[in-house]
Order: C-alpha cells, then sequence, then structure tokens
C-alpha cells in the first residue's frame, strides 16, 4: 500500500464514516482489512483501495468501513456513566415526567449492544418506582453487523464476565451451552437501528436522556463540532448527554454546557439572550 493509495483510503473513510485516520494508523490498516480482502477474494490492500475508489461494490465499501471502526464495548463499561442514571438522571426525570409519564433515550454507536442493554436492566430493576411509564430506548450503529449481534443478545462467556454483575446475569440471562443470551423482555426494550452520525438523524426525533460515549474521539474538531450542534438540537430543554470521560466540548461547541456536579455529563447551553437575562434574575 503506498502513502497515495492510504491517503485515498483515509479520504474515503472520513467521508463515509467521519474517521479521521491518523498518517500513524497505516499498521491497523493492513491488520483491519486483510480478513476483508480474504472475504471478497481481493488479492492485496492495493486492489481493494482501487475496487473502493471505482465504486463498483457498495457491499466492499460497508465492510471496509465496518472493520475500521473500533467496536470495543462491554457491560457497565466505566461504570461511572451507569451510577449517573441509576443515581441522578433516572430520579430526575422521573420527577420531571411524572405527568406525562414518558421517556425517551438514545445510545448513539451502541456496537453490540452491551450498553443500551445495561440501561434497559436497570429500567427493570427500578420498574416499581414506574408504574404506566412508557420508556424508549433507540440503539444506533454504523455497521450492521454489530447491530445483527446486538439484535440477537447472545454473549459468550467472556463477554458476560465483563462488568455484569453476576446478579443481573443470572436473572436476565439464559446460559445456551457455551454462550449467554439476555432475556426476550429486555431485548424488546430495546430499538436497534442503522445509523450514520455523520449523516442527517432529525428523523430519530427528541430525546430525554443521549449516551454518545467513545465515538467523537475519531472525528476531527470539525466533525465533532457538527455532530454535538446536531445532537443538541434532538435535547429535550432539559435534556442530559452523557459522552466518555475522555470526551470533552471545550473549544469545539457552545450548543452544550458542562453539568459542574458530574463528570461527562452536558446539558443544552441556554440561548445568549436568555442566559443574561437568568443571570439577571439572579442579581435581584
Amino acid at each position: 500500500m503506498t502513502e497515495i493509495e492510504f491517503e485515498a483510503l483515509r479520504t474515503f473513510l472520513k467521508a463515509r464514516s467521519g474517521l479521521a485516520l491518523s498518517p500513524d494508523k497505516r499498521y491497523l490498516v493492513e491488520s483491519r482489512l486483510a480478513p476483508v480482502c480474504t472475504r471478497f477474494k481481493v488479492e492485496n490492500l492495493s486492489r481493494l483501495i482501487w475496487e473502493i475508489k471505482a465504486g463498483r461494490s457498495p457491499a466492499l465499501e460497508n465492510a471496509t468501513i465496518e472493520a475500521m471502526t473500533t467496536n470495543e464495548t462491554f457491560f457497565f463499561r466505566d461504570k461511572a456513566p451507569f451510577d449517573l442514571f441509576q443515581d441522578v438522571l433516572l430520579p430526575r426525570f422521573l420527577k420531571e415526567r411524572a405527568a406525562s409519564r414518558r421517556l425517551r433515550i438514545w445510545c448513539a454507536a451502541a456496537s453490540t449492544g452491551q450498553e443500551p442493554y445495561s440501561l434497559a436492566m436497570l429500567l427493570k430493576e427500578a420498574a416499581a418506582r414506574m408504574p404506566g411509564w412508557q420508556v424508549e430506548i433507540i440503539a444506533t450503529d454504523i455497521s450492521n453487523e454489530v447491530l445483527e449481534k446486538a439484535r440477537a443478545g447472545v454473549y459468550n462467556q467472556f463477554e458476560v464476565q465483563r462488568g455484569l454483575p453476576i446478579r443481573l446475569l443470572v436473572k436476565y440471562f439464559t446460559q445456551k451451552g457455551d454462550q449467554w443470551q439476555i432475556a426476550p423482555e429486555i431485548r424488546s426494550m430495546v430499538d436497534f437501528r442503522y445509523l450514520n452520525l455523520i449523516e442527517d438523524f432529525s428523523r430519530l426525533g427528541s430525546f430525554d436522556i443521549i449516551y454518545c460515549r467513545n465515538v467523537l474521539i475519531y472525528f476531527d474538531t470539525t466533525m465533532k463540532s457538527n455532530v454535538l450542534r446536531r445532537i443538541a438540537q434532538l435535547m429535550t430543554a432539559d435534556g442530559a448527554l452523557v459522552l466518555g470521560a475522555s470526551e470533552t466540548i471545550l473549544g469545539i461547541s457552545d450548543a452544550l454546557s458542562l453539568d459542574p456536579a458530574y463528570r461527562g455529563l452536558y446539558t443544552k447551553a441556554l440561548p445568549a439572550g436568555a442566559a443574561h437575562r437568568t443571570a439577571l434574575a439572579g442579581t435581584r
């Protein structure tokens, strides 16, 4: 793979998925795309890139994007965002939405489903406090392959041992040989959909809570700003956005504000005029 071919691949990935592949990631390209070459009977990476530039095989293009997308995830990953949901966000919205008894949640970049299923289990555990509530969890990803696995809800021993409490494993999973399948009652709580974040996603509607963790780190600053602006537009006036621990909006977006009390939690920024009026009201 020549430098020109590598640059062509970088351009393709950024245009189609938003992935900003740095020049030092050539080793990653070679390790992840070799299986794609084998699967599509393409002799080498140079030929694969030529085929992509020719634009004759959407299947090959999609497989290339999926292979280069990082799908690292596990149940209750990083723990803190789920403690935040259980101890702060859910109690807050149970109070704020008491009249409508409706709650909409979006998990962007849901990968193989562990994040939305973790939230679904927490909601199931809180069912006694939510009689008559309508809760919708939308989970999206750019990879159809991982979405198929997510919908099936089948995980191996290693996957269920990563972060999933034994109590919840026993309660919500059924063992089938060396695999574990999550209960239908949990699977039915999550609606998995294909979505490319660089494209228009306004059709999803508005959300009270959005989890978009560990995906913006793969975009350049311009794309991050664009995605965050559009996410903010989908948030309800008092909505909440949870980003990854290493992600920030500092110098990237003025559509959101950091909640000073909780790391990784963001709210919709008030319009300049409204913020000024609020500040004046506080001085009276």
